[in-house]
């Protein structure tokens, strides 16, 4: 059973690990928008764009409704944002740990 529940995790984060995606989860963070609005914005290709809106739908991410020719994207779960919240936090942390690692070597000359 345990096992079974590692997989469903893992399985959950993969659906987040592209950045393509992140971009996309980010973007409907401030309401529904409609496949054209994603593409106009995101700049991306129509085609890689429903592959992913695909992927974020079936993970349980995303959830979409037709009206007429259009169909409509938005956040399934705002609790997705405590998940990533954490995570950007801690890469901005290593980054400043970074920096301070880069900053005291230019100053060892």
């Amino acid at each position: 059973m345990e096992e079974l529940a590692y997989k469903i995790k893992a399985d959950f984060l993969k659906t987040l690990a592209h950045p393509v995606r992140l971009q996309i989860v980010e973007f409907l963070k401030s309401g529904e928008k409609n496949v054209g609005a994603i593409v106009k914005t995101l700049g991306i290709p129509q085609s890689s764009l429903s592959r992913h809106l695909l992927v974020l739908r079936e993970g349980g991410i995303l959830k979409s409704r037709q009206q007429g020719t259009a169909i409509y994207y938005n956040i399934e779960d705002h609790g997705i944002f405590q998940v990533l919240r954490p995570i950007a936090e801690m890469l901005r942390k290593k980054l400043k740990r970074t920096e301070a690692v880069l900053s005291s070597l230019g100053k060892e000359k």
